[in-house]
């Protein structure tokens, strides 16, 4: 199994294959309205925008297993993620990143990067993971990361695509 196999819902609860995504560059994120990293869609939304012409895609998954930091409906955080942080990258159905319910994409993901120590858990919201255009998660990020550190790894990734 590869990252293009998975089905994931989106915020919408439309049913969409990975596969759509092929041939770009993504950065997935388990996201929350109500965690102290909640203003990271600024810095969320100001990269896709910047990037999204050269294929950079934003893959944010909402999830409320960490501290009870997403407990709206998919309505609720769609209206807080355009309203407070005119986010237009994809929103997707709230999920479960860890334990026997963690969705399958995340368990995919947590088992082809490691965390600290070699952990496969997430610890907390806006964990993050860069996948290249061929569909291979290339590094994992703490919470802390801001979406600007990530750029200088993005970069080369993007480049990679020109021209093709």
């Amino acid at each position: 199994m590869n990252l293009y196999d998975f089905e994931v819902d989106t915020i919408d609860g439309e049913t969409i294959r990975l596969d759509s995504y092929r041939g770009k560059v993504l950065l997935i994120v388990n996201v929350a309205s109500r965690c102290g990293f909640t203003p990271q869609y600024d810095g969320l939304e100001a990269l896709y925008r910047r990037h999204r012409d050269a294929g950079l895609v934003i893959l944010g998954f909402p999830c409320n297993q960490f501290g009870g930091q997403e407990p709206g409906s998919e309505a609720e955080i769609r209206q807080f993620c355009a309203s407070r942080y005119e986010v237009s990258f994809p929103l997707f159905a709230k999920i479960e990143v860890n334990g026997d319910h963690a969705h399958p994409l995340y368990a995919y993901l947590k088992s082809m990067q490691k965390g600290l120590l070699g952990s496969e858990a997430i610890k907390w919201n806006f964990t993050k993971f860069l996948v290249d255009r061929n569909g291979e998660v290339v590094r994992r990020y703490a919470p802390t990361a801001s979406p600007e550190s990530i750029e200088p790894d993005l970069l080369p990734l993007l480049a990679a695509g020109k021209g093709g």
